[in-house]
């Protein structure tokens, strides 16, 4: 459907016109008119669809005639608040804000976490309708006496999945209780689980429910490999995936920020331009690490889950778990980096035997096996020398900020795993070709690239490196 069908005011037509799009995607079509005849929503769609303009463009459009070129704050109240897990997100939001809205004299703004308070007051304080926050950061305002909520007419939750698996719950209710109670509402996930119908259920009256993708499913078009791998062979086989499969771009995830750090630098000295991206690095420094990775200058950016949402590259063609996630739910966050906008992709797991729990429980999660591509034929020359292995990463290390502000320092037992997968894989054994992996069914969508590699042995890829001096 065109956007011109949706009944969009000219401006933000133009608007739409000027960023190169002409047809609506599954997600918009179906939420713009929702949202234009003043109905609460609760809306899933993967990450890549199109929902951030499912919102914003009718949002613009109902506060359109309340726009004025008045210098008066007192004329610029907030009229919609968008709330956002992270930083990167909310930044990425409030530019699709401001790209949508550059033909409406609406103002708007972005505070979050990391930063400098004093530009954000200042912005504040000249008044906007539009405001786009994570949720620690507009408490602080609201502390300081800097925003003022009492007028706010539209309320949008964005992921509002990954918010309440940060821990945001206790925020969003000191929010919710600051607004008017007359308001629409507007929650939008990537997955439904029994947690967010309570949270729409006390925050939405009436809502359409809209689901685009299925419940809790990656992207169809994404393909899934799993190698399996002992740990200190991990950084040597994603080096040579890097480099045989000609990988230009690819976001690598792991658990703990001090990990980030540590194989960045590693790739850096195997010859591989990387940079990583994480809540212990400044906003400046984050906000340069993405855009090294987006305009070529890093071929791999090694992130958390945390500091990753928000990062939205419209061809990112690979995704690689160096970790698996401890929360399955996270697995179909991380590969919804790639396979968006109809394009295909990849998503790679690098798997040890400590982690074949979590692999059954992603497996368990996505109702299918993943096919699993042997790694074999590695001598002991190849192996990473001592210094790589004796600080080899702790599963209980510190883990990102559960506000998405500052970070933090938290414990966390690890339980003993199983060494059998769910599907039946030892992987303490060889494997074994036309076992249960190969039997799985799992192929990539007819209309996807091939590459040699996959679904062979892949013995060549641990070679090459050498021993580093």
């Amino acid at each position: 459907m065109s956007f011109a069908a949706l009944n969009l005011i000219p401006e933000l037509q133009r608007a739409v016109a000027d960023q190169g799009y002409t047809e609506a995607t599954p997600i918009q079509t179906q939420a713009i008119p929702v949202v234009l005849a003043g109905r609460d929503l609760m809306g899933c769609a993967q990450t890549g669809t199109g929902k951030t303009a499912g919102f914003t463009l009718p949002l613009l459009q109902i506060l359109s005639p309340l726009g004025n070129t008045s210098p008066s704050p007192a004329r610029h109240p907030v009229r919609a608040l968008i709330l956002t897990p992270t930083r990167e997100l909310a930044a990425q939001v409030h530019e699709s804000v401001q790209g949508y809205g550059k033909h409406l004299p609406l103002r708007s703004t972005v505070v979050y976490g990391g930063v400098d308070m004093k530009p954000q007051k200042a912005a504040l304080m000249t008044g906007v309708e539009v405001l786009v926050a994570t949720p620690g950061r507009l408490l602080d305002h609201v502390e300081q006496k800097t925003v003022n909520l009492g007028q706010v007419q539209i309320l949008v939750l964005d992921e509002a999945d990954r918010m309440l698996d940060m821990g945001f719950l206790p925020d969003l209710r000191r929010i919710l209780a600051l607004l008017p109670a007359q308001r629409q509402s507007l929650l939008f996930s990537a997955t439904f689980s029994d947690d967010i119908k309570k949270l729409a259920g006390q925050m939405l009256k009436n809502p359409l429910s809209i689901e685009v993708a299925r419940r809790n499913a990656p992207a169809d078009l994404v393909s899934h490999q799993v190698y399996e791998v002992s740990q200190d062979r991990k950084r040597t086989l994603l080096a040579n995936l890097i480099r045989t499969r000609n990988m230009t771009q690819v976001l690598v995830f792991l658990r703990m920020k001090k990990d980030c750090n540590k194989l960045a630098r590693e790739l850096e000295r195997d010859g591989i331009k990387a940079t990583a991206i994480h809540s212990d690095r400044t906003q400046a420094e984050r906000e340069q690490a993405l855009a090294d990775f987006k305009e070529g200058r890093a071929t791999a950016l090694v992130a958390t889950d945390i500091a990753a949402r928000g990062i939205d590259i419209a061809e990112l063609p690979f995704v690689i778990n160096f970790e698996l996630p401890y929360v399955p739910e996270d697995y179909v966050h991380r590969i919804g980096r790639t396979g968006r906008a109809g394009l295909p992709g990849e998503a790679i797991s690098l798997v040890c035997h400590d982690e074949a729990k979590l692999l059954a429980d992603i497996e368990k999660l996505l109702k299918r096996p993943i096919p699993r591509v042997p790694v074999d034929g590695l001598d002991e020359r190849q192996r990473l020398d001592r210094s790589d292995r004796k600080d080899r990463p702790r599963r209980d290390a510190d883990h990102e900020d559960l506000r998405g502000d500052k970070p933090i320092r938290e414990r966390r037992p690890v339980a003993p795993v199983s060494m059998i997968a769910a599907d039946g894989f030892d992987f303490s054994k060889p494997y074994e070709p036309g076992g249960p992996a190969a039997e799985s069914g799992e192929t990539k969508p007819a209309d996807a690239p091939r590459t040699p590699a996959r679904g062979r042995p892949v013995a060549a890829l641990l070679g090459g490196l050498g021993t580093r001096k």
